[in-house]
């Protein structure tokens, strides 16, 4: 058993912790500024910055921590990997969104009611200030863009923080100046009111969290983009039953796909290597994808005969395949028996490979059920890898007795072509060529 992620996803993740790496060391250096400057200069609201800028240290590493989890090899115990740490340390960044903004509700309602005052004008903590909204500015970008790219959620929770963080540095900065400007009322008005967001951003980042460890299924677009890329699988009779769960940053996709009944165990393996090789090369978020193969239900199947005549359902079997004049094309549905269509042979008269053109028309009806009294080898053996299955009736049989013998059950598969290649055909017909 693999016991490490696929390569192009460890990079990713290695990509998504140096990302926080840098951004809590930057936010400590910025966080060092606003605390020193405020406090050489009395500015409380920028020192009250500074522990703000101090939690974002904190939940950077939290999100640091969860990638650098999230990236360690599978192992016995855990044989999915730990990808749902990621999603264990977003929730607890949640929680700590959830308390800077109460600290920040809490600080607007002190500054609220503060007298404001005039007096030189504090050059240093504006340019702090300033430097901070810079600084969360493209730290949030940079966040954004790497976290969208590996699909982190922890980095896409602080990047949305960190955009919060220039609306809060902005406002500090506003402060700032209001209180220089003798304003009342105005500081802690704005503080409040961004403190409301960033609450309301920490309760859903925390239901959101919530909501993936249980298993709940948050992407209803993709689920819906995986039905429609695994119908289109050549084989496939249906998609039902898909699930989609997220494990960190990567989701994990389970479904069903329903087949022919008498598909073998080597063609229903290689059809859920198909299916499974598709979506991985899809979508860089699904990490893992696990296929179920049942055979198809018989309601609304698709049925061919060779038939003499096209006298409806009362047209009689052909003896041969690609001999026959004509082709009844029909819909099963339970008991229900629909013609859906008269094919004309229009390789009758051509000299060689009839079965096999006859062969590519059927495929693209994307028929199920081929009822035939003889098929030589190339067409039978060209049709059963193309997932069609085939039932052995006697010549000169009707359409209507065919498919009641077929829904009694008393009908037998056809395991193996009625007759090999004519090889001494086949050499006369190379002969006349080379002449």
């Amino acid at each position: 058993m693999d016991t490490h992620p696929h390569p192009d996803k460890i990079e990713r993740l290695k990509t998504g912790q140096k990302v926080a790496l840098i951004s809590a060391m930057v936010i400590f250096m910025v966080a060092l500024l606003k605390a020193v400057v405020g406090y050489r200069f009395n500015s409380q609201l920028l020192v009250a910055d500074a522990f703000h800028s101090g939690a974002d240290i904190l939940i950077n590493i939290i999100s640091l921590l969860g990638l650098w989890l999230a990236s360690r090899k599978k192992t016995i115990r855990f044989p999915y990997g730990l990808y749902r740490a990621e999603t264990v340390a977003c929730l607890i960044i949640s929680g700590f969104i959830i308390l800077i903004g109460f600290q920040i509700f809490n600080e607007g309602l002190e500054k609220l009611f503060q007298q404001a005052h005039q007096g030189k004008f504090p050059l240093f903590p504006v340019g702090a200030a300033a430097i901070s909204a810079v600084t969360a500015f493209f730290l949030a970008i940079k966040q954004k863009s790497v976290g969208m790219a590996i699909g982190s959620q922890a980095l896409m929770t602080t990047a949305r923080e960190s955009f919060f963080d220039i609306f809060i540095s902005i406002v500090v900065l506003a402060g700032i100046l209001l209180v220089h400007a003798g304003i009342p009322y105005a500081e802690g008005t704005g503080i409040i009111l961004i403190s409301v967001f960033i609450l309301k951003l920490g309760i859903e980042t925390a239901g959101t969290s919530l909501m993936i460890l249980m298993d709940a299924n948050l992407d209803i677009d993709l689920q819906a983009e995986v039905e429609e890329k695994l119908n289109g699988i050549y084989g496939v009779k249906g998609v039902c039953d898909v699930k989609i769960r997220r494990s960190g940053p990567f989701k994990i996709v389970e479904c069903v796909i329903q087949t022919s009944p008498a598909l073998s165990l080597y063609k229903a393996h290689e059809m859920a290597d198909t299916a499974e090789s598709l979506l991985l090369k899809s979508y860089e978020s699904i990490e893992s994808v696990f296929i179920h193969i049942e055979p198809e239900r018989e309601n609304g199947v698709s049925a061919i005969i060779p038939v003499r005549d096209m006298n409806g359902l009362d047209s009689k079997a052909h003896s041969h395949f690609g001999r026959a004049p004509y082709f009844i094309i029909l819909k099963l549905d339970g008991d229900r028996i629909e013609i859906d269509d008269f094919y004309f042979n229009e390789f009758l008269n051509e000299k060689g490979h009839i079965g096999i053109n006859v062969v590519k028309t059927v495929i693209n009806y994307k028929i199920n059920l081929l009822f035939i009294s003889k098929i030589g080898e190339i067409s039978f053996h060209m049709l059963k890898n193309n997932f069609v299955d085939i039932y052995k009736v006697d010549e000169g049989m009707t359409v209507k007795e065919i498919i009641n013998l077929y829904h009694l059950n008393k009908l037998s598969p056809l395991t193996e072509p009625t007759h090999k290649i004519d090889t001494s055909q086949f050499a006369k017909q190379m002969a006349s060529r080379d002449s």
